[in-house]
């Protein structure tokens, strides 16, 4: 079994919520983040949040969640951990990418993910 790192092994392990709505498609490419480590969130709670950073992350969220359904065949079907590891270079990348362009940092969007995943009041205010 390939283990999957940093944004991409959040999502496809199943921490991420649950979203309905249509994401839009992935723009370009930038440098790979698997190298960089996960720190734990902070303390945060819901209403620590500005509703401009729940849009940015819910417009990053859906993007980033669109870029690995649709890389998903390629990582499962990875012959080798090389091959593996080179796919989620590239879907990280694009995703850093795509969460900067929301306006956010790697460090933001991640506690804002965790939240997301333990908060109820702010998976609400997600989908309001």
């Amino acid at each position: 079994m390939i283990l999957l790192g940093g944004i991409v092994g959040l999502l496809l392990l199943g921490v991420a919520v649950e979203a309905s709505y249509a994401a839009e498609p992935a723009l370009s490419d930038s440098s790979a983040l698997i190298d960089q480590p996960l720190s734990p969130p902070t303390s945060l709670s819901a209403e620590d949040v500005f509703s401009e950073k729940v849009n940015q992350f819910v417009q990053a969220y859906l993007k980033v969640l669109k870029l690995v359904a649709s890389r998903e065949s390629e990582l499962q079907s990875a012959e080798t951990q090389l091959k593996s590891l080179r796919v989620q270079q590239e879907v990280e990348a694009e995703a850093l990418t795509l969460i900067e362009a929301a306006g956010l940092t790697q460090p933001e969007y991640l506690q804002l993910l965790g939240l997301a995943n333990t908060d109820l009041e702010f998976r609400e205010r997600m989908v309001a």
